[in-house]
């Protein structure tokens, strides 16, 4: 591979990295707030390396590079030994730019309502003691705690309680919506949703951020399996995608 074409690969990949993580926020639609620093570090040493490529091998152009003329030598100067010339890049290697430019020039969007809608919902842990609600009202609840309060709390504590709760819209292919959020591990590759079903509202468009306002859903036998993990909408308001967006937490916004 021509070393012009390396230093630029590099230098590319270096502030496609920094655009992503340093100068925007894109990169938190891929990739936990943790990253952030290894992606900044990242794309610095891609920078320095790409610049050391180019310093080691400042000066006039010398041609060729060292043994390629050599190759060819004795064997008809047909380029080496097959009659293959190496002086130029396989076309092949030039779709290596095409990441590095997407961070530059068209990032893909944030895992959203299409990645919620093809996968199971995330299952909710089991838990064996629930802490008394706040007096709260509305009081702000996450979907996995809403969930686990729903059909594992036998005390039955959020029946008739009204809850607030934030995410963003999934529509259901049978009619009706979902508020969901989704979850990171790590990166977009392990993402894991959770939802909950919402009644009382029109649908919204896909992906947009809300915050719902309601009570339980009543059916089934509250604290058990049976439950429906639903909500009865009183009000259901647009908000701004929260900061913390790939967690199922309260929502945080920038500052």
């Amino acid at each position: 591979m021509k070393r012009p074409f390396q230093v630029i690969l590099l230098v590319l990949g270096g502030l496609g990295l920094l655009h992503a993580s340093l100068f925007t926020d894109l990169c938190l639609r891929y990739v936990k707030e943790g990253m952030r620093p290894m992606l900044i570090a990242s794309g610095v040493l891609l920078l320095v390396l790409g610049v050391a490529e180019a310093w080691s091998h400042r000066g006039p152009h010398t041609g060729d590079e060292p043994g390629e003329h050599e190759e060819g030598e004795g064997h008809g100067g047909d380029g080496d030994s097959h009659g293959h010339d190496h002086s130029t890049p396989p076309r092949v290697a030039w779709l290596l730019f095409l990441p590095a430019l997407s961070l530059l020039f068209y990032a893909p969007p944030a895992l959203g309502a299409y990645t919620a809608s093809r996968q199971a919902p995330r299952a909710v842990a089991e838990r064996q003691h629930f802490d008394p609600l706040p007096a709260t009202s509305p009081l702000p609840i996450t979907l996995t705690d809403f969930t686990s309060r729903v059909q594992q709390d036998r005390e039955q504590a959020i029946k008739g309680r009204s809850v607030r709760m934030t995410g963003f819209v999934t529509p259901d292919k049978r009619g009706g919506w979902y508020l969901t959020r989704i979850i990171l591990n790590c990166c977009a590759a392990d993402a894991q949703s959770v939802t909950v079903r919402i009644y009382g509202a029109g649908v919204l468009p896909a992906d947009t951020w809300v915050s719902v306002t309601g009570t339980w859903h009543p059916g089934g036998t509250l604290g058990t399996k049976s439950a429906p993990v639903a909500l009865d909408a009183r009000t259901v308001k647009n908000v701004a995608r929260p900061t913390n967006g790939y967690t199922d937490a309260l929502p945080l916004t920038s500052s």
